[in-house]
């Protein structure tokens, strides 16, 4: 029973370990977006935290964008600077896109530093049971810290078996599409065979009663 409580324990630390990154964003007049991709199921909470540097006025302005692969949109803010945090649902099963856009202000001349045309960017990206905040609902609910612990992992086993229900579903999707493939392609080689040797039969019967016709045969 131990055991498997550590084991537990430790499979929720790796699952809710948190994506952290550190990014340089160049700053350009016309800036290409620099983006990070990460996959999340449906109706999952997900909390974006973004640290940078620099600061209002100092030439730059870093835009963020939040959108899936299925084209929701969930956040978009303007001139962002310091720490900001934003939290959003998912509506689907979908990659979803954290962009950045750093602008280069017209006015601002550069001093030559590198330092002085990119951003860092600090991001973590908490999804499903990481993104919750367990000590606000231990503090509520009066609970041990034991407890918690077993809220993780009750929480974590669910969207395990979510996911699982998801690549199940997907699998068998694929696996219609795949049968319904095979027995296109096979009707569709059994209509040119058909067809290429009607063609040949006709073909030779054409060519004898052209030589008939022209006395050659």
């Amino acid at each position: 029973m131990q055991y498997f409580f550590n084991f537990a324990l430790i499979l929720s630390f790796i699952a809710c370990a948190i994506h952290a990154l550190h990014i340089e964003v160049p700053a350009v007049p016309r800036p290409e977006p620099v983006c990070i991709r990460d996959f999340v199921q449906e109706n999952q909470m997900v909390v974006v935290n973004i640290n940078t540097d620099g600061y209002k006025g100092d030439g730059q302005r870093l835009d963020i964008t939040i959108v899936d692969s299925v084209g929701n949109q969930y956040a978009t803010r303007k001139d962002i600077v310091g720490k900001v945090k934003i939290a959003f649902t998912s509506h689907n099963n979908a990659a979803v896109d954290i962009c950045f856009y750093n602008h280069q202000e017209q006015q601002w001349k550069k001093h030559g530093s590198r330092e002085s045309s990119i951003r860092l960017v600090e991001l973590e990206v908490e999804s499903g049971a990481a993104a919750r905040d367990w000590n606000a609902l231990q503090a509520s609910e009066k609970l041990k810290p034991v407890e918690v612990e077993l809220k993780k992992i009750e929480s974590l086993t669910a969207e395990i078996v979510q996911e699982l229900q998801y690549l199940k579903r997907r699998e068998e999707r694929m696996r219609d599409t795949n049968e319904s493939t095979n027995s296109r392609i096979k009707w569709f080689s059994i209509i040119i065979i058909f067809s290429l040797v009607g063609f040949g039969g006709w073909q030779i019967q054409y060519l004898r009663h052209y030589f008939k016709v022209k006395h050659i045969i």
